[in-house]
């Protein structure tokens, strides 16, 4: 199997919940479950492009996706078709469950984007993770989440997530 081939033979379904409804729901070969962390690569599961400004999300890009079942983050190794590096986008979650064939995470709002020179480090969302109440609702859910982004951020800058998803 190629590096940016997504088509491993065990599929899961990847559940990304956001303010207690679906978000989207996608197919996800597995790569690897250590218990801890789940590893999968699924193709671009987005209509058409998805353009941030800084990436373009676009049909034929895949995507290698780390998750906890410990740590409030996701961290998704972005590549474009022909298999070159776009960077990596980072959800805070709370940490995910796996169910059989589902893992669900909940989306928290916070995000972070590293590109794949390693010099832009964006946080994303923070407007609407302050409008999403959490805080209020959740003080303790809302901490986790913004130490989660300093967290991502700090081992952005220290140059990459390269001994976090080894």
């Amino acid at each position: 199997m190629s590096a940016n081939s997504a088509d491993p033979s065990v599929l899961l379904e990847i559940v990304l919940v956001k303010g207690g409804r679906t978000k989207i729901r996608y197919e996800a070969g597995l790569l690897g479950d250590d218990g801890t962390r789940l590893v999968v690569r699924a193709a671009w599961a987005g209509e058409g492009v998805r353009d941030f400004g800084f990436v373009r999300f676009e049909p034929g890009d895949v995507f290698t996706e780390y998750y906890w079942r410990d740590r409030w983050y996701a961290v998704k190794e972005v590549r474009a078709a022909s298999g070159d590096l776009k960077g990596w986008y980072c959800d805070v979650t709370r940490p995910a469950t796996r169910s059989g064939g589902e893992v669900v995470v909940e989306d928290l709002d916070l995000d972070l984007w590293l590109s794949a020179d390693g010099t832009d480090v964006l946080r994303l969302d923070e407007d609407e993770f302050a409008e999403s109440g959490l805080a209020e609702r959740d003080p303790e859910a809302a901490a986790a989440a913004v130490a989660a982004l300093d967290e991502l951020e700090a081992l952005a800058r220290a140059g990459g997530f390269d001994a976090l998803l080894l």
